[in-house]
């Protein structure tokens, strides 16, 4: 569902999010496309998707894009949620440590790639971009969707995602208000989902 970015920027401020309305709720409105309830959606899940992820890959860095990429599927695949399998949040933790071991697996292939080489020959020098480039490519997956977005999107949705800042958090370290924000990361994420469509 693409919504013109002029539409987005004109509309009126979104109202304060309701802290009663459920995460059952917000997937339901976010399947139909409904950015606000998906900003809703992650300032309730954000936190935890990330310390599960991270008490999996136990590096920061890495943990910080692995709960980036779920967020980003949540958003893609609402739809598909099941309610009578579990909660919102049980369906999202699940695909979070899903995402953790894929990554800790793809870390793990990487090192005994490199071990056997380093065992049929001792002397050889081994391309460490390269490597890292092999175990990165889903990675890259996310980071080329990045590109299609303008700076200002960009940046409000890696602030908020990589980072882990809120969207009242990046309004204020922007300088902007939280409308905006929300403004351009609704923007940003209808074009990052319909790049990460195009890729698959």
């Amino acid at each position: 569902m693409a919504t013109p970015a002029r539409a987005l920027v004109l509309a009126p401020p979104p109202a304060p999010a309701d802290p009663l309305v459920t995460a059952e709720v917000l997937i339901g409105r976010v399947a139909l496309g409904d950015e606000d309830a998906f900003a809703a959606l992650y300032d309730q899940l954000a936190g935890p998707v990330l310390g599960m992820v991270t008490r999996v890959v136990r590096d920061r860095a890495q943990s910080e894009e692995v709960a980036q990429e779920v967020l980003l599927e949540v958003w893609r695949k609402a739809a598909s949620f099941a309610e009578h399998r579990g909660s919102v949040r049980a369906w999202v933790l699940t695909i979070a440590h899903h995402r953790a071991i894929d990554r800790v697996r793809a870390e793990q292939a990487g090192s005994d790639r490199e071990t056997r080489a380093g065992l049929l020959d001792p002397r050889r020098d081994f391309d460490e971009v390269a490597e890292s480039t092999l175990v990165g490519l889903e990675r890259d997956d996310v980071r080329s969707a990045l590109a299609v977005l303008t700076d200002l999107q960009r940046e409000s949705i890696t602030l908020a995602y990589y980072d882990g800042y809120t969207c009242r958090e990046v309004a204020e370290r922007l300088g902007v208000s939280v409308s905006t924000i929300k403004s351009r990361m609704r923007d940003g994420l209808i074009r990052l989902r319909t790049a990460m469509g195009a890729q698959s």
